[in-house]
């Protein structure tokens, strides 16, 4: 059985404050974009992974996937399987590449093994797994809070317009990104200025990691302003970064052009 597991961007990020467990509550709209890894699991004679694509440069069982499996097997009987995952999704950019592929692994285990599991004991699985896993059970524009689990649909559909989302050679720790962001309430709540349209974003629509990010990696906070010199009605690091996406009204053809060759690139209508 084979899954495709997407990515995300967040429209606005504001970390609210700092929970005595020692997580953040944090305000985010989580938006699907058709970026995807390939997940294929068979049955085995014995548990095996190979990962290939972008080189994770970590051991293959300590992969999200993985636990996902190990997680399942704990309550469920379930057999020795084959486990391949293609990626595609840059990782350390902010766009939940590996919090997707758990989810995807937990939803594909059900189905393979006819768990019968419905969303929400998905979803209590998925947290398990990651603050952002719930929402890729059903990925579609949630506004989020607490940990990121707290999830409301959002009328937001960004049809028509066109993403280009770069990813620069550039790793950014989330836990370090955590330890040096100053939580505080935003002025007008990320839900509010959803319904702005998509043109009043910029200025108002905010994450709040980008000050530290920027300020440590200044090629990043460049990216930002290179796609808005390129013509994007709105564009904004994502999650924690290294990122960065812009939305266009018009396709931006031959993008490599404008990006130096060992950056990662996607271009697609929304």
């Amino acid at each position: 059985m084979i899954v495709y597991p997407i990515a995300k961007i967040n429209l606005g990020l504001l970390i609210t404050e700092k929970r005595a467990d020692g997580f953040h509550n944090l305000e985010t709209i989580f938006y699907p974009v058709p970026v995807q890894d390939d997940l294929e699991v068979v049955y085995a004679s014995e548990f095996q992974i190979s990962i290939t694509g972008i080189d994770l440069q970590e051991d293959p069982t300590s992969n999200l996937v993985v636990k996902a499996y190990q997680l399942l097997k704990d309550d469920f009987d379930l057999p020795p399987v084959r486990i391949h995952l293609h990626k595609n999704i840059p990782v350390g950019a902010g766009l939940g590449g590996g919090s997707a592929d758990a989810s995807y692994m937990l939803k594909l285990l059900s189905d393979l093994f006819q768990l019968q599991l419905d969303q929400q004991k998905l979803m209590d699985y998925a947290l398990q797994l990651g603050s952002d896993c719930p929402f890729f059970i059903n990925p579609k524009p949630v506004f989020a809070r607490g940990r990121g689990e707290r999830l409301e649909g959002i009328p937001i559909d960004l049809s028509g317009y066109y993403l280009v989302l770069v990813k620069p050679p550039v790793h950014v720790s989330t836990a370090e990104a955590y330890q040096h962001v100053c939580p505080a309430q935003g002025r007008i709540s990320l839900k509010a200025i959803s319904k702005f349209p998509v043109r009043r974003w910029r200025g108002n629509v905010t994450n709040q990691f980008e000050k530290y990010v920027f300020d440590k990696h200044p090629e990043i906070g460049g990216l930002k302003q290179k796609l808005y010199d390129m013509g994007a009605v709105f564009s904004l690091m994502s999650g924690s970064g290294s990122a960065v996406f812009g939305l266009f009204r018009t396709e931006k053809k031959s993008i490599h052009s404008y990006f130096p060759n060992n950056y990662r690139l996607f271009s697609q209508k929304l």
